[in-house]
């Protein structure tokens, strides 16, 4: 009888996966061979938990398919331990897949082949999968009880990489004997006198008032190194040379720089992979434990590179920063109504322009110091402004003539027309089609009476509100409705022209809005904006949610004599 060999080992169990191999076809080959039983291929994962479905693990997954193949080359399956095959309910989940196929699964537990209909032998392995998972358990246990200890009660250090601002020093030989007389030995974290310093600096300067990229801008200005480029040997993978916020974020969240030896700062969490299927197993995701969980040493381990005072200081800084304004930069609140707050990027980079003030004027500008620069490798001025008075009429002239009579009904015709081709060929049935019919005929008898309310002198601004939540709510009705076996929903002529009439009133009365007003609506209106410096152009555009980019044109002239850069 031909078999095909399967086994497993991982890195918690601790072995080597040769000798692991060997052990379990030896057992695998008492029982086969007494038979005549033959092996004639092979299937072994390393390095895989046992936790993991056979779904998941290369080896059994060929295996599987093997199985399922008419041309295999064996007739059955034989494991040396079961232990290691099957971890909690996998044996139920699997062994039905080798009796649809005819496959027998011999295991040397229960003296030979398994009897799919033997209660018996359902319960021997049933058995096995839970001391297969227990198993793991206790490992678990036992491996997070020791580091525990070892942490509070030693200050050991634990393995991994040394923070910025320390080395690797010499801690003597390893405590266990067996390791020792392997050569062995301890390590410690001594700090670095090149980097050492510079952890300091960053602490005592956040601590005073600096932010995070105020600090990592400093560092670079001053040409220190970044962590990755100080360290390129081990971080191959990464080129940059300069420092990022991030990095000073990480450095400052830390607490080892306090002479303190810190474990459990994050988990690991097994989450299924779909709760509609259970049989796919887990994956693992990291996460940070709340600090009132995190292990520290009961006494310093390694010399400290600050003082815990002056960490608590970080900590409580970040903290304040956190619930105030955006964390690694001190909390700005600007009163000045900014028209286009987020509507402008630069062309060059493609950041956004943020709003800045300048001798009484509002302008946008984009800032890029030399080391951004030469990071991304583009050309760009130290810093670029662009005043905003200058470009707000010929705005205001490009919504006047985009969102007016003839040139807006054209447009909205044009694609009123192709949507409702696109949305021809792709409806397909759907059991709520008809309320998603009258979802959108209440959303068009809406905007009719927003329009009316429009005309009998109601508020222009919070009606344009009205009027963009519903469209936005009959957009999201009519992309689920391509779905469904109602034919789609034609913008109509009159819809169209209702359109027209309430924006073309809404843009008369905001010519003299209230600034913030006036802002709210060129947001709501989708307006999007791209400066240019060298021809010295604004692109315009209006991007709806409803039919993606409906506008877009180029407003030129005015704007030259003014678009300004800063030395």
């Amino acid at each position: 009888m031909r078999f095909a060999f399967y086994g497993r080992v991982s890195t918690e169990d601790q072995q080597d996966p040769q000798a692991s191999k060997a052990w379990q076809l030896s057992r695998a080959r008492s029982l086969i061979e007494p038979t005549g039983g033959e092996i004639v291929t092979q299937f072994f994962d390393v390095g895989l938990s046992r936790s993991l479905p056979w779904k998941r693990r290369s080896e059994a997954l060929r295996l599987l398919d093997a199985i399922k193949s008419a041309g295999r080359d064996f007739d059955a399956v034989v494991i040396g331990e079961p232990q290691r095959a099957f971890y909690g309910s996998q044996f139920g989940m699997t062994f039905p897949v080798f009796v649809h196929y005819g496959v027998g699964l011999w295991v040397p537990e229960v003296g030979g082949a398994i009897d799919p209909g033997s209660d018996a032998h359902d319960l021997v392995m049933a058995l096995y999968g839970g001391m297969s998972k227990g198993e793991r358990n206790r490992i678990k246990i036992r491996v997070r009880s020791a580091m525990k200890a070892q942490t509070e009660l030693e200050g050991r250090f634990l393995g991994g990489r040394p923070p910025y601002g320390y080395r690797f020093a010499d801690a003597g030989p390893h405590p266990n004997p067996a390791k020792a007389a392997q050569g062995k030995r301890l390590q410690r974290l001594d700090p670095d006198p090149v980097t050492a310093p510079v952890v300091e600096r960053i602490f005592t300067e956040y601590v005073a008032g600096r932010g995070m990229t105020s600090i990592a801008r400093g560092l670079t200005q001053d040409g220190i190194p970044c962590p990755s480029a100080y360290d390129r040997a081990r971080n191959p993978h990464r080129s940059n040379e300069v420092w990022e916020t991030s990095a000073i974020r990480a450095i400052l969240l830390n607490p080892r720089y306090t002479g303190h030896q810190v474990w459990n700062k994050q988990r690991t969490d097994e989450v299924l992979l779909d709760v509609e299927d259970i049989a796919l197993g887990h994956e693992n995701r990291h996460r940070w434990n709340d600090p009132s969980d995190w292990i520290w040493s009961k006494t310093q381990a390694h010399k400290p590179i600050i003082t815990t005072d002056l960490y608590e200081r970080a900590q409580q800084k970040i903290k304040t920063r956190g619930a105030l304004g955006e964390i690694g930069r001190a909390p700005r609140r600007s009163v000045r109504p900014y028209l286009f707050r987020g509507l402008i990027t630069c062309g060059i980079c493609g950041r956004n322009m943020v709003g800045n003030p300048n001798h009484d004027k509002l302008y946008y500008r984009c800032k890029a110091s030399r080391d951004y620069v030469r990071q991304h490798q583009i050309e760009h001025p130290p810093v670029l402004y662009l005043r905003e008075d200058i470009i707000t009429e010929p705005i205001d002239r490009f919504l006047q003539q985009e969102l007016q009579g003839d040139t807006l009904t054209t447009n909205l015709r044009a694609m009123a027309d192709a949507q409702y081709r696109a949305d021809l060929a792709a409806h397909s049935a759907d059991d709520e089609a008809d309320n998603l019919a009258r979802t959108i005929e209440d959303c068009d008898a809406k905007i009719e009476r927003y329009r009316a309310a429009l005309d009998a002198g109601g508020d222009p601004v919070l009606i344009a509100g009205w009027i963009t939540e519903t469209s936005a709510i009959r957009a999201a009705a009519a992309t689920t409705a391509r779905l469904s076996t109602a034919p789609p929903q034609r913008l109509t002529d009159d819809q169209i022209t209702a359109i027209v009439d309430s924006l073309g009133g809404l843009l008369k009365i905001l010519r003299k809005a209230d600034p913030r007003d006036k802002a709210e609506l060129y947001s709501r209106l989708g307006l999007r904006m791209t400066y240019q410096p060298g021809p010295e152009t604004l692109k315009a555009e209006i991007v709806s949610d409803d039919f993606g980019r409906v506008l877009n044109v180029c407003p030129r002239g005015d704007l030259n004599p003014h678009a300004l850069y800063g030395h």
